[in-house]
C-alpha cells in the first residue's frame, strides 16, 4: 500500500470541539457521506460563505495541447494519454467511468510530498502540472480525478473532494479523496490512492470525513460544527479552477 499524506494544514481535534461532539461526530459521519445538501443548509445557518456555482466549461483539447507544450514535449505525450482517456470515459456509463479514470490517475503518478515536487508544502497542482511531474500528494491526485470525471461528462453536483482523518498505520493523518454521489441521499463511492478499487464509503472505515467542496459549494464533514478555517483552503482551490481553466478544462 502507498502511502499518501496531505500536508498537515487541518489540525484535528480543532480546539473549539469538545470529547463529546468528537464522539456524536463519528456518529454522524454516515449520515455525512449520504446527505451533503442538508450540510450546505447547515453552513449558510452558520453564516459561513458558500461558494457560488460555476459555470459549465467544456473541454477545450487544443487548449490543453498548447498548454501541454509549454512544459515540453513528454506532457504533450502525457496530455494526449489523458485526452484519449477522457474521450473513453465520457463514452461509458458513469460507474465504469470513475473505475477508469480512478486508474489511469493513479498509475500515472507517483506519490511525492509537496517539499520533494515543488520545494514547498501545500501546492495545488492542475491536471497538467501534475502529469508535467509525474508526481504529485493526495490533492494532486482527487484533483486530476475531478477534472477528469468533470471534462467526461460527470456532473459537478455528483463530485465531492473531501478532507478526511485518514487512520494509517495505527496514525491518523490528513488525507484528501473525490467522492461521487450518483444522486443526492446517496452512498458516495470513494475514489483514492491509498486503494486500488473504487469502494462505497461504508467500506472505507479508515476515513473520518472532515469537509468537502466542489466548484459549486463548500459542506462541514461532521455536522454544523466548524471545523477550522476552511476558507483559507478555499482560496487555494479558486486559484487551482483558474489554472485549470487556463489549461482547458
Amino acid at each position: 500500500m502507498q502511502f499518501c499524506v496531505c500536508s498537515p494544514t487541518v489540525d484535528w481535534p480543532p480546539a473549539a470541539l469538545s470529547a463529546p461532539r468528537l464522539a456524536a461526530g463519528v456518529v454522524r459521519r454516515a449520515r455525512f457521506w449520504a446527505r451533503p445538501a442538508a450540510l450546505l443548509l447547515s453552513l449558510a445557518m452558520l453564516g459561513l460563505p458558500v461558494l457560488a456555482p460555476e459555470p459549465a466549461q467544456a473541454l477545450d483539447r487544443q487548449q490543453v495541447l498548447d498548454a501541454a507544450a509549454r512544459f515540453g514535449p513528454r506532457t504533450v505525450g502525457e496530455a494526449q494519454q489523458l485526452l484519449q482517456m477522457i474521450e473513453r470515459a465520457g463514452a461509458v456509463e458513469e460507474l465504469p467511468r470513475l473505475s477508469l479514470v480512478n486508474s489511469f490517475v493513479n498509475k500515472r503518478l507517483a506519490f511525492r510530498d509537496d517539499t520533494e515536487v515543488w520545494g514547498g508544502a501545500d501546492f495545488w497542482a492542475s491536471p497538467l502540472e501534475s502529469l508535467d511531474k509525474g508526481r504529485g500528494d493526495c490533492e494532486d491526485y482527487a484533483i486530476a480525478k475531478y477534472f477528469s470525471l468533470l471534462n467526461s461528462g460527470t456532473p459537478v453536483a455528483k463530485l465531492r473532494m473531501v478532507y478526511v482523518r485518514a487512520q494509517l498505520g495505527g496514525r491518523t493523518l490528513a488525507h484528501m479523496v473525490l467522492a461521487y454521489y450518483a444522486e443526492p441521499g446517496a452512498e458516495p463511492l470513494i475514489l483514492d490512492n491509498l486503494l486500488p478499487e473504487v469502494k462505497p464509503a461504508s467500506q472505507r472505515t479508515d476515513l473520518q470525513p472532515v469537509f468537502s467542496f466542489n466548484g459549486e459549494g463548500l459542506w462541514q464533514g461532521v455536522g454544523a460544527t466548524s471545523a477550522g478555517d476552511p476558507l483559507a483552503r478555499l482560496s487555494q482551490w479558486r486559484d487551482l479552477l483558474s489554472k485549470a481553466r487556463a489549461e482547458g478544462f
